[in-house]
C-alpha cells in the first residue's frame, strides 16, 4: 500500500514534467527516492519480525512439550500445597495456620497472633497406638496387641 503511493507520487511528478535540473525538482526526486528507501527498510523490517515471530513459536511449542512432559501429572494447585492445618485459639477463637515445622518441634506451646496468648497443643488420641496421632489409618490395631 505505502508501495503504491510512492509509485503515484513518482507518476505525479512525471505527470507534471517537473525538471530534475531545477531545485524544485531535485527536492522532489530526494523526497521520493528517500521514501523509496523508507518503504524498503519497512519490508526488510517486516520479513525479520516475520521470522523472529516463527522463531519465538517454535520456542514456544518446545517449551509447552517440556513443561507438558515434566509437570504432566501435576496440577496448579500442587506447586503451591503446603502441610498446613488450622486450629482454633482457645482463648478467642481465631484460626491459626500451623505448619509441620511447628508441629514437629519440641515446643508444644504456641503464641496467638490475634490475641497474643500462649497455649499448649493438644493432640487428640485417635486409639491407633501411636505416638502422634498422624492419621495412619491403624484404627485400634496397636491396641490389641
Amino acid at each position: 500500500m505505502i508501495s503504491e503511493k510512492i509509485a503515484y507520487l513518482k507518476g505525479l511528478c512525471e505527470g507534471m514534467k517537473i525538471d530534475e535540473s531545477t531545485n524544485e525538482g531535485k527536492l522532489f526526486g530526494a523526497i521520493i527516492d528517500a521514501l523509496d528507501e523508507f518503504v524498503n527498510e519497512i519490508y526488510t523490517l517486516e520479513d525479520t519480525q516475520d521470522e523472529l515471530q516463527a522463531q519465538i513459536d517454535e520456542i514456544d511449542d518446545d517449551l509447552a512439550f517440556v513443561e507438558d512432559y515434566l509437570f504432566d501429572d501435576m496440577d496448579d494447585d500442587e506447586c503451591f500445597d503446603f502441610d498446613v492445618e488450622d486450629i482454633e485459639c482457645p482463648y478467642c477463637g481465631e484460626p491459626i495456620a500451623i505448619d509441620a515445622d511447628i508441629l514437629d518441634s519440641e515446643d508444644d506451646c504456641i503464641t496467638c497472633p490475634a490475641c497474643g496468648k500462649e497455649f499448649e497443643l493438644e493432640f487428640e488420641s485417635c486409639g491407633c497406638g501411636c505416638d502422634d496421632c498422624c492419621d495412619c489409618g491403624d484404627e485400634g490395631e496397636n491396641e490389641d496387641k
